[in-house]
Protein backbone atom coordinates (compact mmCIF):
# COMPACT_ATOMS: atom_id res chain seq x y z
CA UNK A 1 0.00 0.00 0.00
CA UNK A 2 1.36 3.47 -0.65
CA UNK A 3 1.03 6.30 1.13
CA UNK A 4 0.68 10.19 1.35
CA UNK A 5 -0.76 12.67 1.95
CA UNK A 6 -2.95 14.34 5.08
CA UNK A 7 -1.95 16.25 8.19
CA UNK A 8 -2.83 17.31 11.75
CA UNK A 9 -0.84 18.84 14.80
CA UNK A 10 1.47 21.32 15.68
CA UNK A 11 5.08 20.67 14.69
CA UNK A 12 8.75 21.96 16.08
CA UNK A 13 10.94 23.60 13.56
CA UNK A 14 14.93 23.26 13.61
CA UNK A 15 17.45 25.31 11.90
CA UNK A 16 18.44 22.82 9.72
CA UNK A 17 17.14 18.77 8.85
CA UNK A 18 14.59 17.33 10.54
CA UNK A 19 13.66 14.45 12.77
CA UNK A 20 10.14 13.32 14.42
CA UNK A 21 8.51 15.80 17.41
CA UNK A 22 5.73 13.64 18.03
CA UNK A 23 3.16 11.20 16.46
CA UNK A 24 -0.82 10.69 16.80
CA UNK A 25 -1.89 7.47 17.38
CA UNK A 26 -5.54 6.47 18.43
CA UNK A 27 -6.87 10.15 18.43
CA UNK A 28 -3.50 10.33 20.96
CA UNK A 29 -0.27 12.15 20.77
CA UNK A 30 3.09 10.75 21.83
CA UNK A 31 6.14 12.91 22.16
CA UNK A 32 9.16 12.15 19.89
CA UNK A 33 12.67 11.44 21.64
CA UNK A 34 14.35 14.31 22.28
CA UNK A 35 18.06 14.75 23.64
CA UNK A 36 16.59 17.00 26.23
CA UNK A 37 15.41 14.06 28.17
CA UNK A 38 18.90 13.79 30.28
CA UNK A 39 18.34 16.94 31.57
CA UNK A 40 14.49 15.37 33.20
CA UNK A 41 13.79 14.37 36.34
CA UNK A 42 11.93 12.29 36.05
CA UNK A 43 12.61 10.90 32.28
CA UNK A 44 9.42 10.90 30.32
CA UNK A 45 8.69 8.01 29.10
CA UNK A 46 7.98 7.68 25.41
CA UNK A 47 6.95 4.90 22.28
CA UNK A 48 9.93 7.01 20.32
CA UNK A 49 13.64 4.86 20.36
CA UNK A 50 16.44 7.04 21.51
CA UNK A 51 17.95 9.28 18.58
CA UNK A 52 21.15 11.24 18.89
CA UNK A 53 22.78 13.41 16.77
CA UNK A 54 19.94 15.99 16.40
CA UNK A 55 22.75 18.96 17.09
CA UNK A 56 24.01 17.68 13.61
CA UNK A 57 20.78 17.75 11.89
CA UNK A 58 19.47 14.55 12.39
CA UNK A 59 21.60 12.74 9.82
CA UNK A 60 22.48 9.20 9.45
CA UNK A 61 24.97 8.77 6.37
CA UNK A 62 27.21 6.15 5.45
CA UNK A 63 26.35 3.63 7.75
CA UNK A 64 24.62 0.70 5.72
CA UNK A 65 25.38 -2.19 7.44
CA UNK A 66 25.94 -0.82 10.85
CA UNK A 67 23.57 -0.73 13.76
CA UNK A 68 23.02 3.01 13.37
CA UNK A 69 20.80 2.67 10.17
CA UNK A 70 18.68 1.01 12.18
CA UNK A 71 17.11 3.31 14.01
CA UNK A 72 19.39 6.30 14.50
CA UNK A 73 22.93 6.57 16.19
CA UNK A 74 23.13 4.92 19.10
CA UNK A 75 19.55 3.52 19.57
CA UNK A 76 17.97 2.46 22.83
CA UNK A 77 14.46 1.19 22.99
CA UNK A 78 11.05 3.17 23.62
CA UNK A 79 10.08 3.30 26.98
CA UNK A 80 6.50 3.09 26.01
CA UNK A 81 3.64 2.21 23.51
CA UNK A 82 1.70 3.91 21.27
CA UNK A 83 -1.71 1.98 20.67
CA UNK A 84 -3.25 1.64 17.43
CA UNK A 85 -6.07 -0.33 15.66
CA UNK A 86 -4.78 -2.60 12.67
CA UNK A 87 -6.51 -1.09 9.54
CA UNK A 88 -6.10 2.88 11.46
CA UNK A 89 -2.88 5.58 10.37
CA UNK A 90 -0.57 6.90 12.17
CA UNK A 91 0.43 11.18 11.49
CA UNK A 92 4.17 11.27 12.16
CA UNK A 93 4.90 14.91 12.80
CA UNK A 94 8.63 15.44 11.32
CA UNK A 95 10.21 18.93 12.72
CA UNK A 96 10.70 21.65 9.70
CA UNK A 97 11.68 19.79 5.95
CA UNK A 98 14.34 21.67 3.96
CA UNK A 99 12.86 22.50 0.66
CA UNK A 100 15.85 21.53 -0.87
CA UNK A 101 15.84 17.69 0.45
CA UNK A 102 13.78 16.05 -2.05
CA UNK A 103 13.63 11.88 -1.56
CA UNK A 104 11.31 9.19 -0.61
CA UNK A 105 9.52 7.89 2.78
CA UNK A 106 9.20 4.59 3.44
CA UNK A 107 7.62 2.82 6.63
CA UNK A 108 8.38 -0.53 7.74
CA UNK A 109 7.25 -2.80 10.61
CA UNK A 110 9.13 -5.38 13.06
CA UNK A 111 7.38 -7.74 15.28
CA UNK A 112 9.31 -7.69 18.73
CA UNK A 113 10.22 -10.64 20.36
CA UNK A 114 8.55 -10.04 23.59
CA UNK A 115 8.59 -6.72 24.97
CA UNK A 116 9.63 -4.01 22.95
CA UNK A 117 10.55 -1.56 25.77
CA UNK A 118 13.79 -4.88 26.65
CA UNK A 119 15.24 -5.10 23.31
CA UNK A 120 18.87 -5.58 23.70
CA UNK A 121 19.84 -4.64 20.52
CA UNK A 122 17.62 -3.04 17.37
CA UNK A 123 19.20 -5.96 14.97
CA UNK A 124 17.22 -8.21 16.67
CA UNK A 125 14.31 -6.69 15.02
CA UNK A 126 13.51 -8.28 11.08
CA UNK A 127 11.64 -5.10 8.98
CA UNK A 128 8.97 -5.66 6.59
CA UNK A 129 8.22 -2.67 4.13
CA UNK A 130 4.60 -1.69 4.74
CA UNK A 131 4.66 1.56 2.42
CA UNK A 132 6.90 3.55 0.37
CA UNK A 133 6.56 6.62 -1.73
CA UNK A 134 9.04 8.18 -3.87
CA UNK A 135 8.87 10.10 -6.76
CA UNK A 136 4.76 11.10 -7.19
CA UNK A 137 5.27 13.37 -10.08
CA UNK A 138 8.39 13.62 -12.72
CA UNK A 139 10.10 16.12 -13.96
CA UNK A 140 13.26 18.65 -14.60
CA UNK A 141 14.50 20.14 -10.92
CA UNK A 142 12.02 22.76 -9.57
CA UNK A 143 8.82 21.12 -11.10
CA UNK A 144 9.15 17.35 -9.90
CA UNK A 145 7.09 16.47 -6.76
CA UNK A 146 9.00 14.21 -4.07
CA UNK A 147 6.87 12.65 -0.80
CA UNK A 148 9.09 14.99 1.00
CA UNK A 149 7.99 17.57 -0.63
CA UNK A 150 3.85 16.42 -0.21
CA UNK A 151 4.61 16.02 3.47
CA UNK A 152 6.18 19.40 3.15
CA UNK A 153 2.94 20.67 1.86
CA UNK A 154 0.71 18.61 4.80
CA UNK A 155 1.98 20.32 8.06
CA UNK A 156 5.05 18.29 7.68
CA UNK A 157 3.17 14.85 8.70
CA UNK A 158 3.42 12.08 7.17
CA UNK A 159 0.35 9.45 7.22
CA UNK A 160 1.53 5.99 8.21
CA UNK A 161 -0.93 3.67 7.63
CA UNK A 162 -0.99 0.02 9.37
CA UNK A 163 -2.08 -2.96 7.90
CA UNK A 164 -5.80 -4.33 8.06
CA UNK A 165 -4.79 -7.78 8.42
CA UNK A 166 -1.73 -7.38 10.39
CA UNK A 167 -1.85 -9.74 13.60
CA UNK A 168 -2.43 -7.68 16.79
CA UNK A 169 0.92 -7.89 18.76
CA UNK A 170 3.87 -5.75 19.90
CA UNK A 171 5.63 -3.77 16.47
CA UNK A 172 8.26 -0.89 16.17
CA UNK A 173 7.47 1.19 13.45
CA UNK A 174 10.14 2.51 10.97
CA UNK A 175 9.76 5.57 9.46
CA UNK A 176 12.51 7.05 7.09
CA UNK A 177 13.58 9.62 4.78
CA UNK A 178 16.04 9.53 2.04
CA UNK A 179 16.95 12.69 1.29
CA UNK A 180 18.90 12.57 -2.14
CA UNK A 181 20.16 16.42 -2.92
CA UNK A 182 23.67 14.90 -2.42
CA UNK A 183 23.10 11.27 -3.66
CA UNK A 184 24.60 11.79 -7.12
CA UNK A 185 28.04 9.92 -5.81
CA UNK A 186 28.36 7.11 -3.21
CA UNK A 187 27.83 8.39 0.41
CA UNK A 188 25.73 11.61 -0.54
CA UNK A 189 22.71 10.06 0.65
CA UNK A 190 21.47 11.22 3.96
CA UNK A 191 19.26 8.69 5.86
CA UNK A 192 16.65 9.70 8.87
CA UNK A 193 15.37 6.56 10.25
CA UNK A 194 12.80 7.24 13.53
CA UNK A 195 11.45 4.16 15.12
CA UNK A 196 8.29 3.96 17.44
CA UNK A 197 7.01 1.01 19.55
CA UNK A 198 2.88 -0.07 18.87
CA UNK A 199 0.75 -2.06 20.64
CA UNK A 200 -1.46 -2.83 17.74
CA UNK A 201 -5.02 -4.47 18.58
CA UNK A 202 -7.98 -5.52 16.05
CA UNK A 203 -8.71 -8.97 14.53
CA UNK A 204 -6.25 -9.15 12.06
CA UNK A 205 -4.69 -12.87 11.66
CA UNK A 206 -2.00 -11.96 9.09
CA UNK A 207 1.55 -11.97 10.86
CA UNK A 208 4.47 -9.85 8.60
CA UNK A 209 7.10 -12.22 6.30
CA UNK A 210 10.06 -13.05 7.93
CA UNK A 211 11.60 -9.10 7.40
CA UNK A 212 14.77 -8.48 6.85
CA UNK A 213 17.72 -6.75 9.72
CA UNK A 214 17.80 -2.99 8.68
CA UNK A 215 21.17 -3.73 8.00
CA UNK A 216 21.01 -5.44 5.04
CA UNK A 217 18.63 -3.08 3.25
CA UNK A 218 20.97 -0.76 1.24
CA UNK A 219 24.54 -0.26 0.32
CA UNK A 220 25.95 2.13 -0.72
CA UNK A 221 25.69 1.58 -4.23
CA UNK A 222 22.31 0.39 -4.68
CA UNK A 223 20.05 2.15 -7.11
CA UNK A 224 18.06 4.69 -5.13
CA UNK A 225 21.02 5.03 -2.91
CA UNK A 226 23.08 6.77 -5.67
CA UNK A 227 20.36 8.60 -7.41
CA UNK A 228 20.58 12.38 -9.61
CA UNK A 229 18.31 14.30 -8.53
CA UNK A 230 20.11 17.26 -10.52
CA UNK A 231 18.51 16.28 -14.06
CA UNK A 232 15.28 15.67 -15.40
CA UNK A 233 13.91 12.95 -12.96
CA UNK A 234 11.50 10.65 -15.27
CA UNK A 235 11.56 7.74 -12.36
CA UNK A 236 12.95 6.41 -8.97
CA UNK A 237 13.77 3.13 -7.94
CA UNK A 238 12.86 3.16 -3.74
CA UNK A 239 15.30 1.41 -2.68
CA UNK A 240 15.40 -1.60 0.14
CA UNK A 241 13.33 -4.50 0.70
CA UNK A 242 10.30 -5.34 -1.27
CA UNK A 243 6.94 -3.99 -0.66
CA UNK A 244 4.58 -6.11 1.51
CA UNK A 245 1.24 -6.50 -0.47
CA UNK A 246 -0.63 -8.45 2.68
Amino acid sequence: MKSLTLALGTVATVSAHGHVTGIVAGGKYYMGYTPNFQYMNPVPKVPAWSAGGYGMGGIVAGQYGRLDIVCHDNPKPGQAYAEVKAGDSINVQWSNWPDSHHGPIIDYLAPCPGDCTTLSSPTLLKFTKTAEAGLVKPGAPNTYIWATDAMHKNNNTWISKIPSSLKPGNYVLRNEIIALHTAGTVGGAQNYPQCFNLKVTGNGGKALPGGVPATQFYRGESQGIVFNIAAKVDSYPVPGPPLWTG
